[in-house]
């Protein structure tokens, strides 16, 4: 999108690409299917930014993401909005999404070059200051700029007046999201921010969710505490895993949490949200007496998925064996606690080779948030997931992508 809305400006764009072909990230997004773009308007759009909303701002309205379905459609890409007001290509194929793209790019007379990776982005100082001090020697006082001169390649060196780096984070390693940028970055003065996984499954001390493993729970309400401060709380489908613990409403909270001191937190899962404690006592009381002359056990049969009930048992300290009737209104207690917090101890997020997205980056200070351009060198701009920026689920980090390089791109004089 850089590449393509720099050449559409009438510049002499040339793109390089680590890998044997392009996009190759775009192929595994949306399990395949590619989820390109979420179809709502702007303000809704970044209601839905975890990390620097007021930063992409003036780039979202710029290139909303009914911009990017009108781009797209108008090289020839079929489009269809499913549930959620996620975009996808008609055909399913993540691949339709890569060869738009390629198309608008060639169209405009980008000049692509695969199978070369970018080893260095060389200024004007680069002789004269450690690029690591550029930084402190960039001040108004002493009113020194450096600007980009030439990239460095593994193959060869060429003349620039602008370079954008659009590299992406270190999420999915296998596809070429290595950190080159955070690296170019940083030897241009930049500070890149701690990076931590983002969009990712929670690991969870114990062994009970190994038990509960492949078992999906549908309409929970999940809520991550500090202290008595709720950091996160969102209802619907997640998922127990060999690890821990994921789906939708889990890999959003990660993005939520992923700064905070995990061993701080509390975590818990309220099996049925639509029924408040006193309510909940009563369809318990209901169902004891049906199943009065039976084991506790069995009472549980019509309220929780049978994998649940011996973890959900244990948790509230009440014996599996014990007969209904003989069930004390103290363990009653316990038991409705339990379903209303089922605890998750949490250990840690799963790492960047599974992560969605790579949370952290290039400060956002340190970049014009209109034009992506760095304060620090003159020329260089920086747009996507190398920026410290990111969203939820559901097509909003792509459209991130897609509205940042359009700018870094448009900007360019």
């Amino acid at each position: 999108m850089a590449a393509y809305a720099a050449a559409e400006k009438g510049h002499f764009v040339t793109l390089f690409e680590k890998n044997e072909k392009l996009g190759k990230k775009i192929y595994i997004t949306g399990k395949g299917r590619c989820n390109f773009t979420n179809d709502v308007p702007a303000e809704d759009f970044l209601q839905n930014v975890v990390r620097g909303k007021k930063f992409l701002t003036g780039a979202i309205y710029a290139f909303s993401p009914q911009k990017t379905i009108n781009l797209l459609e108008n090289y020839g890409l079929s489009i269809k909005i499913e549930r959620g007001n996620r975009a996808f290509p008609t055909s399913d194929h993540a691949s339709d999404v890569t060869k738009t793209l390629e198309k608008a790019c060639k169209s405009a007379g980008v000049s692509i070059h695969l199978n070369e990776k970018v080893e260095k982005i060389i200024t004007s100082m680069s002789d004269i200051i450690p690029m690591s001090d550029i930084a402190e020697h960039t001040t108004p006082d002493i009113g020194i700029m450096p600007r980009v001169v030439k990239v460095k390649t593994e193959k060869n060196e060429y003349d620039c007046d602008e370079v954008i780096v659009a590299t992406g984070g270190i999420s999915y390693p296998s596809t070429g999201s290595t950190g080159d940028g955070y690296l170019f970055a940083q030897e241009c003065g930049h500070t890149v921010t701690d990076l931590k996984t983002g969009l990712c499954g929670l690991n969870l001390h114990g062994s009970a969710h190994t038990s509960l493993q492949g078992l999906a729970l549908k309409n929970v309400t999940f809520t991550v505490k500090n202290g008595n401060k709720t950091v996160y709380e969102e209802f619907g489908e997640m998922l127990f895993t060999h690890f821990g613990v994921s789906g939708p409403i889990i890999l959003s909270a990660s993005s939520m949490i992923n700064r905070l001191p995990l061993e701080k937190l509390t975590a818990t899962v309220d099996l049925k949200p639509a029924l408040d404690e006193q309510t909940l006592d009563k369809r318990l009381l209901r169902d004891f007496e049906k199943y009065k002359n039976k084991q506790i056990s069995n009472a549980f049969v019509e309220l929780l998925p049978q994998k649940l009930i011996p973890v959900v048992l244990s948790v509230a300290s009440v014996s599996a064996n014990k007969a209904v009737n003989a069930i004390t209104k103290e363990e009653r207690a316990r038991l409705v606690k339990t379903l209303k917090a089922f605890p998750l101890k949490l250990r840690s997020l799963r790492g960047f080779e599974e992560a969605i997205i790579t949370s952290g980056g290039v400060e956002l200070s340190e970049i014009n948030p209109k034009t992506m351009e760095s304060k620090r060198v003159k020329g260089l701009r920086f747009c996507g997931e190398v920026l410290d920026v990111d969203a939820f689920t559901g097509g909003f980090n792509m459209q991130i992508a897609f509205a940042t390089g359009y700018a870094a791109g448009k900007n360019i004089e």
